[in-house]
């Protein structure tokens, strides 16, 4: 059965009509102007670091990449150590690492073209979002009740994506021709920074913040059990991969596809921007929309329809139909706009890895952070393996096979009797008690 929750009752006003979580307002609002910071630099990086110290577009990857794989870890330490610190504190952490490793990569870094001081500042900082941002969704994800848990999930990925890549992108398009790449990375510090402190400053007191583990369990042990309960419960394994999916192929396609929209379709990398744009501006609307939709059409099959498999389908079309019919820019807007909509299909799984696995949520939730950090690494990984043996379009068609695997994965994604019974009861996931991983 697909899991969903019956519109509560009683709710008034603006904010509790649309599913948002009114002790963490300045939350979201902190997140988006977080991420906006964050994302000025995804559309123009690669390329930036070629020309500015690692010389080459495969010294530029290896950056990259190794940026990737520390985001991967540190969007799983952010679930285990919120269990037992807190999310305030590393959302603090974050925020600290990402703001002062980023002033070494301007005002050191690239000045002296210094290679391994850009590949350890930059790499490093891939451990600022994810504590930042995955340790709020932890704050989330535990203090609001399940009847509106995918709407609060669709609120978070709407201020997540809706700056990085999205507005992100956009003020980057806006800023580099004004100020220059360089003038425009430090915006974005500025910006993180201010995002940073209006989301910490404005939800001090908002349930969910403080520590989520029972007394007596360390930070050592936390992260061994978000690491046992893959082994434990296979589902939350599953889980991750589907997370996995989710985004891979988009960070692979930020890899290979601004070289086809800017130079081989001939766009520019002023219209291949303002696609990344369109991508993004597309997902976040549809956050929004299919995480409200999931709490009455149901988890499960919001995500297998319209996230795995129309994910699968509009993949393909980015690709594939500006190719074809080369020189219409409408098409490939249209084709960035329809599978910023799918990416958006995988809401729900957010919500259901929170209610996997009772009494073990915070380990649970960072299985699900690991999967979303390793997809900045696996999407970029699978073009650096077949991109030039293959080409573009097979590993579009990767991708989309990727998706197809996922749907058929989500029927392993079942939800305990009593999480489902938390669900019925309209209880915080934060009360919800079970059997521990130790």
């Amino acid at each position: 059965m697909s899991a969903s929750v019956p519109p509560a009752s009683g709710e008034h006003g603006l904010i509790d009509r649309l599913g948002l979580p009114r002790p963490l307002l300045w939350g979201f609002a902190g997140l988006l102007l977080f991420m906006i910071g964050d994302g000025v630099e995804s559309g123009y990086i690669s390329p930036y670091l070629r020309d500015n110290g690692a010389d080459t577009a495969t010294r530029a990857a290896v950056i990259i990449t190794v940026y990737g794989a520390v985001v991967t870890a540190g969007s799983w330490l952010s679930g285990a150590l919120s269990d037992v610190w807190g999310p305030r504190r590393v959302m603090w952490l974050g925020l600290a690492v990402w703001g002062g490793l980023e002033v070494v990569f301007l005002a050191v870094a690239l000045p002296t073209e210094s290679y391994p001081l850009l590949l350890l500042s930059y790499g490093l900082r891939g451990f600022g979002y994810p504590f930042f941002a995955y340790g709020f969704l932890v704050w989330v994800l535990a203090g609001s009740p399940p009847r509106r848990l995918g709407s609060a999930v669709g609120w978070f990925y709407f201020a997540f994506t809706g700056g990085l890549p999205t507005l992100g992108s956009l003020l980057a398009s806006g800023s580099e021709p004004l100020i220059g790449e360089y003038a425009t990375l430090w915006l974005s510090l500025a910006l993180v920074v201010a995002g940073g402190l209006i989301a910490l400053v404005g939800i001090r007191k908002a349930q969910g913040g403080e520590r989520l583990a029972a007394p007596g369990v360390s930070a050592g042990r936390s992260i061994v059990n978000s690491v046992a309960i893959i082994f434990a419960q296979p589902r939350i394994a599953v889980g991750c991969l589907v997370r996995i999916v989710n985004t891979a192929p988009q960070f692979g396609f930020l890899v290979f596809l601004p070289d086809v929209f800017s130079d081989d379709l001939h766009f520019g990398t002023s219209g291949w921007l303002q696609l990344v744009f369109v991508l993004g501006a597309a997902n976040i609307f549809a956050n929004l929309f299919f995480g409200m939709l999931s709490d009455r059409l149901g988890w499960h099959r919001t995500l297998r329809w319209f996230g795995c498999v129309a994910s699968a389908i509009s993949s393909l079309c980015l690709y594939f139909l500006p190719a074809h019919v080369s020189g219409e820019y409408w098409v490939a807007v249209v084709c960035a706009a329809l599978y910023g909509v799918t990416l958006a299909g995988f809401t729900p799984i957010s919500v259901l890895m929170s209610l996997m696995a009772p009494g073990q949520k915070g380990n649970a939730i960072a299985v699900l952070n690991l999967g979303a950090g390793a997809a900045t690494f696996v999407g970029p990984l699978i073009v650096a393996v077949f991109l030039d043996a293959l080409g573009p379009g097979a590993v579009t068609v990767i991708f989309a096979a990727l998706y197809l695997l996922a749907g058929v994965a989500v029927r392993r994604l079942t939800i305990p009797e009593e999480s489902q019974q938390a669900v019925e009861e309209d209880k915080p996931l934060m009360d919800v008690t079970g059997p521990a991983v130790t």
